[in-house]
């Protein structure tokens, strides 16, 4: 049985996950609210401390969905092993994609990154990433959300970052259950807090290697910004005409599916 979570009043600055938060309190466009301590994010597991390892053991439970693929783990490793919690990994990119993405992150020369990512090409990159996630991984979304509403509650989502594919997924969810839009940007925007922002590590160390300018042109790759969430749902709209076709058409969810995710992650 899965333990009652102590979720402090106060969310902690853990050592080295970064881009954690529990999601609750967020409202919905009825009048209800996301409960705290059923839906966390954050960025990978794979560096927790022990002290981060007996806290998040600590919030009962029940499922982590680790959203990265196979180059993102074998770049920073698997999550470390959480007593009594499920891991499930759903890849929500291609493994190729990620390895030319750490590549170029990791090792691109600032001539190399000024060709890729100038000029507006890496948001451009993002708000095509967003759109693609939506589009092309509604059964990976529908699993997650057929879970919750089954037996996966408490959960905490993450991906490399925890902002782009955990973002979209925590987004996806809280659509579901009817909270407004403009508290799950608000939510979003949280991991542009530089407490809680990925560490960029490149293999260049050096003044040239780490310069402004190169990190000005990485800077979108790891950044929050309104207009990739707007991009996605720009998506939604295009793809099924509506939210509510989306939730029903694309991702499966019959009525009483969406009311037992309901129940399991709203208050009252």
């Amino acid at each position: 049985m899965t333990q009652t979570p102590q979720v402090p009043q106060a969310q902690p600055e853990l050592a080295e996950v970064r881009n954690f938060r529990d999601v609750g309190g967020l409202p919905t466009v009825d009048g209800r609210r996301v409960r705290e301590g059923r839906l966390f994010r954050s960025g990978h597991l794979a560096h927790a401390t022990e002290q981060d390892a007996a806290f998040l053991a600590g919030l009962g439970l029940h499922t982590v969905f680790d959203f990265r693929n196979a180059s993102d783990i074998k770049l920073e490793g698997p999550d470390v092993a959480l007593p009594g919690v499920r891991n499930v990994n759903i890849p929500l990119t291609d493994p190729a994609d990620g390895a030319e993405f750490w590549t170029m992150v990791r090792d691109g020369e600032l001539g190399q990154l000024r060709t890729l990512l100038g000029d507006g090409k890496a948001a451009a990159r993002m708000t095509a990433t967003y759109r693609h996630i939506i589009t092309t991984r509604t059964e990976d979304h529908s699993r997650v959300l057929h879970a919750l509403a089954e037996d996966s509650v408490p959960a905490l989502m993450h991906c490399a970052a925890g902002k782009d594919r955990a973002g979209l997924s925590v987004a996806v969810t809280l659509l579901a259950v009817g909270v407004e839009r403009d508290a799950i940007e608000e939510d979003y925007l949280k991991s542009n807090e530089p407490h809680r922002r990925y560490k960029i590590r490149r293999s260049d160390n050096s003044a040239v290697g780490m310069s402004p300018e190169v990190l000005e042109l990485l800077s979108p790759l790891f950044g929050a910004h309104a207009d990739y969430l707007t991009a996605a749902y720009a998506a939604i709209e295009e793809t099924w005409g509506s939210t509510e076709s989306y939730l029903s058409d694309g991702l499966k969810l019959a009525p009483a599916t969406r009311e037992r995710l309901r129940d399991r992650l709203l208050e009252g």
